[in-house]
C-alpha cells in the first residue's frame, strides 16, 4: 500500500495571515499553487485556495489590501504522511477538495498532496478516479 509521503509534493510555502492577497495570489501564481498552508506562531490556522479569493475577496468587492486571514479557510483537513493513498482520496472525495495537506507523527507540515499526485503515484489510477468522481458529483 503506497503511503502518501511518496506522493505529496515537499517544500512547501505557508503563508502568514497578514500577507495581503494580492502577495498572497502572486505567490501562488509564481509558484503554481492552488492552495497554500496559513500558519501563525508555528501553527497551522488555515487554508488559502484560489477559489477562496474569488468567492471571498473578488466576488465580494474587496481591495487587494485585504489580509489572507480574513479571506482564508479555517476548517484545516489534513492527512499523515504515513496514511495511504486510498485515504487521501477518500477525505478528498468526501469533503469536495482537490489539495490536502500532509503532516508528520509531530503534527508538523510537511507537504501537501494534489488530486494529480495521487492518479500519478497510485499503484493503480482507481482511488484517483473515484476521489475525482465524488468531487465531480457534488460540485
Amino acid at each position: 500500500m503506497q503511503q502518501l509521503k511518496d506522493v505529496m509534493t515537499e517544500r512547501v510555502k505557508i503563508l502568514n495571515p497578514e500577507t495581503t492577497i494580492k502577495d498572497a495570489a502572486s505567490q501562488m501564481r509564481d509558484g503554481d499553487f492552488g492552495l497554500m498552508p496559513v500558519g501563525e506562531n508555528d501553527r497551522l490556522i488555515g487554508t488559502l485556495s484560489d477559489r477562496d479569493i474569488v468567492l471571498r475577496a473578488v466576488a465580494e468587492g474587496r481591495d487587494s489590501g485585504t489580509r489572507v486571514r480574513d479571506i482564508m479557510s479555517e476548517k484545516v483537513l489534513w492527512a499523515y504522511d504515513n496514511d495511504s493513498v486510498e485515504k487521501a482520496c477518500q477525505i478528498m472525495s468526501e469533503n469536495q477538495i482537490r489539495r490536502l495537506p500532509i503532516i508528520n507523527t509531530d503534527k508538523r507540515l510537511v507537504g501537501i498532496v494534489a488530486l494529480g499526485d495521487l492518479a500519478i503515484g497510485a499503484s493503480s489510477p482507481k482511488p484517483a478516479g473515484q476521489a475525482l468522481s465524488g468531487i465531480s458529483q457534488r460540485g
